[in-house]
Parts: C-alpha cells; structure tokens; sequence
C-alpha cells in the first residue's frame, strides 16, 4: 500500500531536527494525549466491569435468583410447592427463608438490621457464606446462635460467644399497650463478604429461631430459588409462573436491583463518552502538527512533486505519519492501560501508603477490595476506535499537501 520512497520520507518527518522542534513539540503531545487516552478508558471500563460483576456475584451468592411469596401474609405449607418448582429445568435449589428487620441493641447503641433465617444445611451449602466465614465454625449455627458481619462486630465491639439484643417489630399485647419483644441471642460466627451493606446490617439466624422471633409458626417469608444461569431467568420465570399457577407471586433478581445496575450501565456509557473526548482532543492536536507540518515542509513537498511524485504519494506520505503518531500513542496506551488495570489493587494500596489517605472508602462504593475486569472485546473496539480517529484527522492535512501547487511554493522561497 505504501510504497518504500513514501515510508522513508514518512519516516524522516517523525524524527525531528532543531529546526522543526515546535512541529514535533505538538506531535509528541497527540501521542501522549492518545496513548492516555486509550490507557484511560480501558481502566475505567475495565473497573466499571469489575464493579457490575463482583456486585451481581456478591448479590446473587447472598440472594437466590428467584424469589417466590404469598401476596398476603407468610407462606404457609410451602413444602408441596417447593418439590414442585425444584423440578423446573434450570432450577437447582430451592431454599425456604425468612426476611425481616429487627431492631439491634448493645452497649448502649442500636441499629436496625436485616435478619434472614435459613436452615443450617442452606447456610452451610452456601459458599460465600461458608467460605467466608472470619470467626467460628459452620457448625455452630444452630440454636439461638446467629451470624453477624465483620462491620457490624467492629460497630458495636463484640466477638464470638458474646451476646446481642434484637428488639422485635411486633409487639407482645399486655394490659397496658403494646409492649416490645425483644431477646438476646449468642454470637456463633463473624463473615466477612466483602460488601459493605451485608456485612454491616445483616444478620443470618437459624430457621427455628426466626420463626419464634416473628412469630410465623411454621410459615416462612418466601421460596430462594437457584438456577443454572442467572442471565437466562426469562425462561425459567415462566415456567415457575406455570407451576404456581398464579397463587404465589415471583419476582427476580432483576427487579431486586434493576434501578442499582441500570445506574451502573448508564455511568459506564456516560464514562464511555467523556473518556473517548479525550482520545478526540488529542486527534485534533494530529491535525494541527500535520497542518503544521505541512506548512513547514510546502518546499520539500513541490521539490518532490517536480522530480515527478505524485499527489496520491504526498497523499500517502502525510497520511502515514499522522497515522504513525496516532498508531504509537494507541499501542503504548493500551499497554500502560492493560497492565495498570491488572495490577489496579497493588497501585490502589501504594498509593493509599504513599499520601496517608483513603481512596476506595467501602462503606461508599460497597466492596472492600477495587475490582478490575478486563474484556477484551472492550480493549479491541478502543484499540480500533483511537486508530480510526487518528487515521481520520490526518485526512484533511494530507489532502492539502496533495493540493499544493509545486510552482507557488517554490516562488515564494
């Protein structure tokens, strides 16, 4: 495509001379402008990636993908429906829960939490929940004894085998009003998940104790349902909506935290936009070193039209220079950007050494840890995307290297 005259002069205009140190000035400032650009936005996009995943991960490990509850009141003789729903294609568990809230006293502080009752055999069968587990043994969860999240611990100053007052929300009838019921109950494990909200107001309770504590009986709040894909729940959806038979309401978890993750993907686009300015500007700056460039070199270009090059080789020669800066500045860019994001918790925890602050505060962004996923379908469409507008801006310089007339720029010198 380019011939060996076009790439040697090509060449010779990106290595700079003394007398063309303005020229190159600005043409070194498109390439580092492009290359932190592109580096830029693939760091972004490959935190915000991280973010939706760890987030949905996290979510989706703590929450079934599915939920199933009376529209009035508890579920009561559930066991008939869940053997049926279990044997929907595409489920693979279902796991009775109770849900509620429930006021927290110790030390003379409170709080309200969330409180969940499961089974012991589902807490343990939960892996991050097990697996997570920063005090205490899976065993111990039994009884009255619960298990509470590392903030929460750290909040109100307490540890394995002390105890907890919960404070119901509904009241026990006496002859002078209402009266509150409330219980103490022993702390059996610490967890630490990793996100912030679990683990400062979320309290796991053995199924007998939460029924006692709201008073259900042998009721329950909802039906947890697993599946195989979470991405693929229309399907199954239908299919429990059919085995139901309409009784029983069914909700996702998708409608769980449908406003949460469209605000994520509406931040990554709205990133997405303004960091591609950036790529934008410094391809404006190629337009203006070119025309510079141009202007610089009106002698040399009609010497070598006269000698018999022709437009489409002046053409060519400005195009692959302009496209040289922008295809360094990518490359360069997109090294800095893949390496940076793979090693972002490392620079994340110097850099907080380094000035003494905190950068990634969790009870602010919900984990403890900067999560950065790298696609590198996302990688490929910024490497091709910063090429391109490198390419573009270098059409319109070229095109008037091309339109120089040979005898009006020699008169002039």
């Amino acid at each position: 495509m380019f011939s060996p005259f076009e790439r040697l002069v090509a060449g010779r205009y990106l290595r700079s001379r003394k007398a063309e140190g303005f020229v190159s000035v600005i043409a070194g400032f498109s390439l580092l402008g492009i290359m932190l650009g592109v580096a830029t936005l693939i760091i972004v996009m490959a935190v915000m990636n991280g973010f939706r995943q760890e987030l949905l991960n996290r979510i989706l490990g703590l929450n079934g993908h599915m939920n199933v509850y009376a529209y009035q009141g508890a579920l009561v003789d559930y066991e008939f429906d869940r053997l049926r729903i279990a044997d929907v294609t595409g489920v693979t568990s279902v796991v009775p829960i109770i849900d509620g809230q429930a006021l927290l006293s110790s030390g003379g502080a409170a709080t309200g939490v969330l409180i969940r009752g499961l089974h012991p055999d589902d807490f343990a069968r939960k892996p991050i929940l097990a697996e997570s587990l920063i005090a205490g043994n899976v065993d111990d969860f039994r009884d009255t004894r619960i298990a509470i999240g590392k903030e929460m611990a750290r909040k109100f100053r307490v540890a394995v085998g002390d105890q907890l007052t919960l404070i119901a929300p509904q009241g026990r009838a006496s002859p002078f009003g209402t009266m509150p019921r409330s219980r103490s109950y022993e702390v059996a494990m610490i967890f630490d998940v990793g996100m912030f909200e679990y683990d400062s107001s979320f309290i796991f309770m053995p199924m007998k104790a939460a029924q006692a504590f709201f008073q259900l009986g042998d009721a329950v709040s909802a039906l947890e349902i697993f599946t195989e894909d979470p991405a693929a729940i229309d399907r199954i959806r239908q299919n429990v909506e059919i085995v139901t038979e309409g009784r029983l309401g069914v909700y996702d978890w998708r409608d769980m935290n449908s406003s949460f993750f469209n605000a994520l993907q509406v931040e990554r686009n709205v990133m997405f936009l303004i960091l591609t300015l950036i790529i934008l500007v410094a391809a404006f700056n190629i337009i203006s070193s070119m025309i510079m460039l141009v202007k610089d070199k009106g002698r040399d270009i009609a010497i070598m039209r006269t000698m018999g090059a022709t437009r489409g080789s002046m053409m060519k020669i400005f195009i692959l220079t302009g496209a040289s800066i922008g295809l360094i500045g990518t490359c360069l860019g997109a090294v800095g950007g893949v390496l940076f994001a793979s090693n972002i918790e490392p620079i994340r925890k110097w850099l907080e050494g380094l000035t003494g602050t905190e950068l990634f505060a969790a009870e602010i962004y919900f984990l403890s840890q900067l999560p950065a996923v790298i696609d590198w379908g996302e990688v490929i469409a910024v490497i091709v995307m910063a090429f391109t507008l490198s390419v573009l801006a270098t059409l319109y310089p070229a095109w008037r290297a091309a339109r120089l007339d040979p005898v009006e720029a020699l008169r002039y010198e």
